[in-house]
């Protein structure tokens, strides 16, 4: 990030904030040197320094994925009690007692979470279908194939390392989470980037252009698929028409569909939530046959969105039968297991209705805040923005991306010297409001340079802040960046015209 000097009349300091980038010497292993950062844990990091330097400076946070509110209360409470009540000792021989000592679980993780997740599918996704039959089409997944993980993070690596080899290919969208690709490349695989269509999705239609094309030019062949749904950055949602198209299209390829659900539980609209686990025993006539059964289908999700918990570091996984025993190798050498206090206390996020009146009001919470910002962009009040033209659909998750366009960023020989990034930056630093440039989300090497033309919104804080921050980007907008653009673009056509 560059440093600048604040020079408006927001009441915030008049003293420099300067932001740096983190540099040091590339010692690293040659794999981990062509990993590149997720930019919005630096944004996160370069703003916690400014506090650590300057405490009165408040940065309004919407960078980052993370709910402000904390665990649930009665998952909170599971924990403490968990760390807090006593029992007899393990050792046989001593009558003392002591504290839980949360020792290691099952690779697999605790065996009620496990039954608690697989009963939240039938609930929610399979409450009007008979249970046998879903289950003969593996599409309600038996425990022995539910993973706990550490966070979705862990979920990643296990999924990529169980299924891909190196220079295997993998497909991801044009606009995505930056994770996918950077731990696909440290692993040594081959990213197949697919085009995002004009609603911001990555559709059957589009992954069959990319497999197409590679067959054409004898490329290899796709081997895997990785998606999120609601997404992350766009906010886009696929239909449960689309979900059942990838899944019938992938299971023809024999690609491995491995979808991040992570969000699930957070949308808005007429677009509804499916799980392509639903899909797992379904043809293209949409009607089940065992022998038609896509095995390769692998759900991720995780507490951290819409339970609320981004720090428990946990998260889950459904494989397919035929990767249990790899993914367990693979756990119980990496991991051991997801962390175990975590494990416990989330059981509570399942079948307890204090905790659902508690979580259901965050996404009402989050409907506020989306609806502030949408009406923003609509109401003319950011200039030369609107929101049919710049902005993403916002179906699910807490995220606004929105597209600068031609007219609000400044190029020269076709680079752009003022986009988002710089936007990005001068923002932070004159009104200590932190926004991701789409360079954490966009295709590295797109030519069109489609990440410092696009910016992403986290929604996922208090209404209040959300106000203040939208507020301040109307008066930062309109008063410095539009009139930045302008001055460039006329100074430029000055400097043509004396040519």
């Amino acid at each position: 990030m560059s440093s600048s000097s604040s020079n408006n009349n927001n009441n915030n300091s008049s003293n420099n904030v300067v932001t740096t980038t983190i540099t040091s010497p590339n010692v690293g292993s040659l794999r981990s040197n062509t990993v590149r950062s997720f930019k919005v844990m630096d944004v996160l990091q370069i703003t916690t320094e400014q506090r650590e330097r300057e405490p009165r400076i408040q940065v309004l946070h919407l960078e980052v994925g993370q709910p402000e509110t904390g665990a649930p209360k009665q998952v909170a409470d599971a924990a403490i009690q968990a760390l807090t009540t006593t029992s007899t000792s393990l050792t046989p021989s001593s009558s003392s007692s002591k504290t839980n000592v949360m020792g290691y679980t099952d690779a697999f993780g605790l065996v009620e979470l496990r039954q608690r997740i697989r009963q939240h599918y039938i609930d929610k996704y399979y409450s009007n279908n008979n249970e046998e039959i879903m289950m003969n089409n593996n599409m309600i997944p038996d425990i022995s194939q539910i993973v706990i993980t550490t966070g979705s993070s862990g979920a990643f690596l296990l999924a990529f390392t169980a299924c891909f080899d190196v220079d295997d290919v993998v497909a991801i969208a044009s606009s995505g989470y930056p994770c996918y690709r950077n731990i696909l490349q440290a692993l040594g695989c081959t990213i197949a980037t697919c085009a995002i269509n004009q609603d911001y999705k990555l559709t059957a239609i589009e992954l069959q252009i990319e497999i197409t094309k590679r067959k054409q030019e004898k490329l290899p062949k796709i081997k895997g698929l990785i998606l999120s749904s609601p997404s992350n950055p766009t906010g886009s949602m696929l239909t449960p028409t689309e979900i059942h198209d990838l899944c019938v299209l992938c299971n023809k390829e024999n690609i491995i569909f491995i979808s991040d659900e992570i969000y699930h539980g957070i949308s808005f609209g007429d677009v509804k939530e499916a799980t392509a686990l639903q899909y797992a025993g379904t043809d293209s006539n949409n009607s089940m046959n065992n022998n038609n059964t896509n095995t390769n289908i692998i759900i991720i999700n995780s507490f951290s969105k819409y339970y609320s918990m981004p720090g428990w570091r946990l998260g889950w996984m459904v494989v397919p039968t035929q990767y249990v025993q790899s993914i367990n190798k693979l756990q119980q050498n990496m991991f051991i297991n997801a962390p175990t206090i975590s494990q416990t206390a989330a059981v509570q996020c399942f079948n307890n209705p204090h905790t659902t009146e508690e979580l259901e009001k965050h996404v009402t919470k989050y409907t506020i805040n989306r609806g502030f910002i949408l009406d923003i962009f609509s109401s003319g009040k950011l200039r030369g923005l609107s929101l049919e033209k710049n902005v993403a659909p916002a179906d699910g998750g807490f995220y606004i991306y929105i597209d600068l366009g031609d007219d609000n960023i400044y190029e020269n020989n076709e680079n752009i010297i003022l986009g988002s990034v710089t936007m990005c930056e001068k923002f932070l630093d004159e009104y200590y409001v932190a926004f991701t440039p789409g360079i954490d989300f966009e295709d590295p090497n797109d030519l069109t340079n489609l990440g410092n033309r696009r910016f992403r919104i986290s929604y996922a804080g208090s209404t209040e802040n959300i106000k203040k921050a939208m507020n301040k980007f109307i008066l930062f907008w309109n008063t410095i960046w539009i009139i930045d653009i302008a001055t460039a673009k006329q100074t430029k056509k000055r400097r043509e015209t004396t040519k």
